[in-house]
């Protein structure tokens, strides 16, 4: 069964930064895509970045460019978010996901529809909270 756990969730002000961690088990690491999505009150998961098998291609929202960087450790079957520069806007729950098919891309994980979110496995979540 796969497992994602995430970590690193915290309350920060507004400029600072938070690196969160994602714990995958129960299958190959290496062999899938993965990401992070967020989700704010009330709101629909939000892609914030995605990342290839081999790390080779990556891809962000546009409202975190520039400021989050996505990467993963297949030896740890571990994915990471470094967040600098963080904005009140950014508090949400954070979550990272992967797909159930290996034939899922990286780049298809940016422009998901709800209903291919449903085949995603899902972590619970870490909590953002980003003061003014």
């Amino acid at each position: 069964q796969v497992r994602l756990e995430e970590s690193g969730g915290g309350l920060v002000q507004a400029g600072d930064s938070l690196k969160l961690s994602c714990v995958a088990s129960g299958r190959t690491f290496n062999t899938y895509a993965m990401a992070w999505f967020r989700q704010g009150p009330g709101k629909e998961h939000e892609f914030v970045a995605a990342l290839s098998r081999s790390g080779g291609a990556v891809y962000y929202s546009d409202s975190v460019k520039g400021r989050f960087t996505i990467s993963r450790d297949n030896r740890k079957n571990t994915l990471y978010l470094q967040m600098n520069r963080l904005k009140p806007e950014d508090t949400a729950f954070y979550l990272c996901a992967t797909p159930e098919s290996v034939a899922t891309s990286a780049q298809s994980m940016t422009t998901m529809t709800l209903a291919q979110q449903r085949q995603l496995y899902w972590g619970q979540g870490t909590l953002v909270t980003v003061s003014s």
